[in-house]
């Protein structure tokens, strides 16, 4: 047999051999319970894991806390609370001391079994397995309100740092009102030590939030506080950003690239890569119930069930 016989008869051996073993019994399934590609990790939001940002303010009647009590295992969750943003240090530069009982009294009344509370102002301290190890197996962390900065001086770089980052990694979640919302997103608004007023601090060790949520600005007390348009300049200067601007007393629960809007009034979009009419506010204005993809930079859902339809879903001005 000449060589060229030779390789076609392999090729058909080889042919004939393939199609017997795909139509064989169970090959079918076999194909079918093949591993379906993995899903691409979240751009923005944690992969696992779950955060509760409120723009402060009273949140009686909105179910946020509960809401944010049920995700981290309910009466039986392991729950720590960090007051760190109401402050490092007095004005004369003694420290200020925490004190269990009254910080935690709420929680408590609200049945949770296993309430801790976590703080100091020393970063050498939060670098420690001793201070950090009460965070292992927690479900939930909240973070008060205050100023962001003392949270970053406390926390940043540091164990107790990272092992903030593993609650979500665990499937936890995260919360927290006001500076207890700004300091999750990743650019730190306000963060300047000299007052709240600056909105972009020139201070280097303040300009970074601890990335919860990433390419995101969060503001707070955007209502009572008058501050709709405050992310405006920040937005203009870092385009990549999405900016949030949080009411009082209302909330984004935020899980992969989307968050749910919840609570009393309203959340500002700031979203730079929208084309907006000379007469419009760069930014627009979101409800409770209303569903957002920071990813795909659009509306997933609006409060009645509807999704956005031609010519919905465009910035609008806020009601005062």
């Amino acid at each position: 047999m000449r060589p060229m016989d030779s390789r076609k008869l392999l090729l058909l051996v080889t042919t004939a051999l393939l199609l017997t073993i795909s139509l064989a019994p169970g090959a079918a399934a076999l194909r079918q319970t093949a591993p379906a590609p993995a899903a691409a990790a979240p751009e923005y939001g944690p992969a696992k894991g779950t955060l509760v940002i409120v723009g402060g303010g009273a949140t009686e009647g909105t179910g946020i806390v509960e809401k944010f009590i049920d995700l981290g295992g309910g009466a039986n969750g392991k729950f720590v609370i960090v007051p760190t943003a109401g402050g490092n240090r007095n004005a004369d530069g003694s420290l200020i001391k925490y004190d269990e009982e009254p910080t935690l009294r709420t929680w408590k009344a609200r049945g949770l079994k296993n309430v801790a509370m976590l703080h100091t102002a020393d970063p050498k301290v939060a670098d420690t397995e001793e201070f950090a190890k009460v965070l292992r197996d927690a479900t939930a962390v909240w973070f008060n309100g205050g100023r962001q900065w003392n949270i970053v001086d406390s926390y940043a770089g540091t164990l107790t740092y990272r092992e903030f980052h593993k609650v979500l990694e665990r499937g936890g979640v995260v919360g927290g009102s006001s500076a207890g919302a700004t300091i999750q997103g990743d650019y730190l608004v306000r963060g300047d030590t000299s007052g709240p007023n600056v909105m972009m601090t020139e201070e280097k060790n303040h300009q970074k939030g601890f990335e919860f949520v990433r390419k995101v600005a969060i503001d707070q007390h955007i209502n009572a506080r008058l501050r709709w348009d405050d992310l405006i300049p920040v937005i203009r200067k870092y385009p990549n950003l999405l900016g949030i601007g949080l009411s009082e007393g209302t909330a984004i629960i935020v899980k992969g690239d989307t968050f749910d809007v919840m609570g009393k009034w309203k959340v500002a979009v700031h979203d730079n890569t929208r084309l907006y009419q000379p007469w419009e506010k760069p930014y627009y204005v979101l409800g409770a119930g209303d569903v957002y993809d920071m990813k795909a930079r659009k509306v997933v859902k609006y409060a009645d069930g509807t999704t956005p339809a031609r010519g919905r879903g465009l910035p609008v001005m806020p009601r005062r």
